[in-house]
């Protein structure tokens, strides 16, 4: 089934959350935000991300998407923001200036790409020198962890193990994406791994809400409605119901030099 991007029903999926300072705290340690004048969101969602950079003080952020749809929501989620630009274009052909930008986020974007090369071709061309590319994604060993309280996605897995090929076939190992970036050009390679907190919820009951609207979430796409249904009577049995849930998910996160 899979998850239309361009879809008008879809296109307010990725406005809801805002970023966890799990990850603000991450990339600040490996890019000197303070030095970043302008930053490139390439996969930018609802602009979750690029309000982000601009709140951590990037003077001007652009983000990038290939859904008009999509993009219409970012500009009505980052409405107040008047230093954050949105742009249709893709990771392969952004259509955006070379040499331009001090820092290029691909967040959630790579499994989306089959090609690579000319994904992290299209990076090195736009960053200017010294610029930082930050690519975070997940791999297999992120993906395939046990479900649990904070963990919900691991419980996907194992109530839908034909979930598990499609992440096989659509995650990039770790190897392939530094030598990838190493055969473009990018110098001063680091992998971290992340757990970052997706979102805290107050009760059970509003995870269960959110999973059933499948908001945010390409993966639960993949399942028809009554699966879905099956998926949360599973975690109403599973999860605990006597406090607030914090949701956190497995990232690795590259970080490349231009």
């Amino acid at each position: 089934m899979g998850i239309d991007f361009h879809r008008k029903k879809n296109r307010f999926t990725y406005t809801t959350r805002i970023a966890d300072n799990s990850w603000i705290e991450t990339i600040k340690d490996l890019v000197p935000i303070k030095n970043i004048s302008e930053a490139l969101d390439v996969g930018c969602g609802g602009g979750i991300y690029s309000k982000a950079l601009s709140d951590m003080g990037v003077n001007f952020v652009t983000g990038v998407d290939f859904s008009e749809s999509i993009l219409e929501a970012a500009r009505q989620n980052c409405k107040e923001y008047k230093n954050i630009s949105f742009k249709y274009g893709s990771a392969l052909d952004t259509g955006l200036d070379s040499n331009r930008f001090n820092l290029l986020l691909e967040r959630a974007v790579i499994h989306h790409i089959e090609d690579l090369h000319n994904c992290f071709k299209e990076a090195f061309r736009l960053l200017g020198s010294n610029g930082f590319y930050i690519v975070q994604d997940r791999t297999l060993e992120d993906c395939l962890l046990e479900g649990h309280d904070n963990h919900v996605r691991g419980y996907f897995f194992e109530l839908f193990p034909r979930l598990i090929e499609k992440e096989t076939n659509r995650r990039h190992n770790s190897k392939k994406v530094i030598e990838t970036l190493k055969e473009v050009g990018f110098k001063d390679i680091e992998e971290v791994k992340l757990w970052e907190t997706r979102r805290v919820y107050e009760s059970k009951e509003q995870l269960l809400k959110d999973l059933n609207e499948r908001t945010g979430r390409s993966i639960l796409h993949e399942l028809d409605d009554k699966e879905l249904n099956l998926l949360i009577n599973h975690l109403d049995k599973s999860l605990s119901s006597d406090k607030s849930i914090i949701e956190k998910d497995r990232w690795t996160i590259w970080k490349a030099v231009k």
